[in-house]
């Protein structure tokens, strides 16, 4: 389960920025985490549920913003909606696809106090 050393790095940033900026407690925490990115989001979840337990973030409020897929057909230039990472260009049915974007998974923004 990979989505478990996500959350930890995820975690891992919200300390060291809590630190940072002399915060005790996290009350915001906000993700970007891309329909192409790979994570499975009911493992992600559960991963978030345990680790946060003791931990700045255990009380914040999540907020996920989801990206949805897009590819550019590297053949006939079509960009179009993606949902897995090798689906064929609707246009020409080409498979070298440029994905432009749902492979992000960042943190967007804390709120510490």
């Amino acid at each position: 389960m990979h989505e478990l050393s996500i959350v930890m790095s995820i975690l891992d940033i919200a300390e060291k920025e809590s630190v940072r900026n002399h915060a005790t407690l996290i009350e915001e925490i906000e993700l970007e985490i891309g329909e192409l990115s790979g994570i499975d989001r009911p493992a992600f979840d559960f991963a978030w549920q345990q680790a946060v337990r003791d931990t700045r973030l255990e009380k914040a409020v999540r907020t996920i913003h989801e990206i949805s897929g897009e590819g550019k057909c590297s053949d006939c230039g079509a960009e179009f909606p993606l949902h897995q990472l090798y689906d064929p260009c609707p246009a020409c049915g080409e498979y070298l696809i440029d994905i432009i974007k749902g492979k992000e998974l960042r943190v967007r923004s804390l709120v510490v106090s």
